[in-house]
C-alpha cells in the first residue's frame, strides 16, 4: 500500500480507499479515570453518546467508557448490593482496547468492526488521541463508495 499524505486516499493495486481521517470524529467527548461514574454517566445521557474515551492526566489513553460498561452498575447493585456513589470510571472502563492509526483506511476499518463486537475504535496519531471513528463513519464512506469507479 502506498499512503497519499495530503489528498487522504490510499492506493491499493488499481483501488484507492480513503483514510478514516475524513470520517472519523475530531471533537471527541472524555472522560477521566477519577471521574465519578455517575458523572460519566449523566454526560453519556445528556449528550446522547454511547461511549468515549478515557484520558489520564498526560492525556494518554488508559481505557474506554461504553454503556455496556455501565450496566455492570446494576449487576453490582443487585448481586452484590454495591452502591455506585463513590465510584470511578477506572472501575467500570474496559482497558483492552483496540485503537487504530489515523492513517487507515476505510476498508482496513470495515474489516475490523466486522471481526470485532466494539462499536468504535480510538484514532491515534505518534500514540495520541486525535479522534474516534464508529460503525457509522464507515458507514458514511459506505455511502460515497457509490459514486467511485473501480476501474483505474
Amino acid at each position: 500500500m502506498n499512503f497519499k499524505g495530503k489528498n487522504q486516499s490510499v492506493e491499493n493495486d488499481s483501488m484507492k480507499f480513503e483514510t478514516i481521517s475524513k470520517y472519523m470524529a475530531r471533537k471527541v467527548i472524555t472522560f477521566s479515570p477519577d471521574q465519578p461514574i455517575s458523572s460519566a454517566i449523566d454526560t453519556m445521557l445528556e449528550e446522547r453518546i454511547s461511549g468515549g474515551p478515557v484520558l489520564n492526566a498526560k492525556e494518554e489513553l488508559v481505557g474506554i467508557l461504553s454503556e455496556k460498561d455501565c450496566l455492570k452498575i446494576i449487576l453490582d447493585r443487585a448481586y452484590h448490593n454495591h452502591p455506585n456513589q463513590k465510584n470511578t470510571v477506572k472501575e467500570y472502563m474496559s482497558t483492552g482496547i483496540i485503537t487504530v492509526d489515523i492513517n487507515s483506511n476505510v476498508v482496513e476499518i470495515a474489516d475490523k468492526f466486522l471481526s470485532c463486537s466494539y462499536r468504535r475504535f480510538p484514532v491515534l496519531e505518534k500514540g495520541k488521541l486525535k479522534g474516534q471513528v464508529s460503525r457509522r463513519d464507515i458507514m458514511r464512506a459506505t455511502r460515497d463508495l457509490k459514486s467511485t469507479s473501480w476501474k483505474k
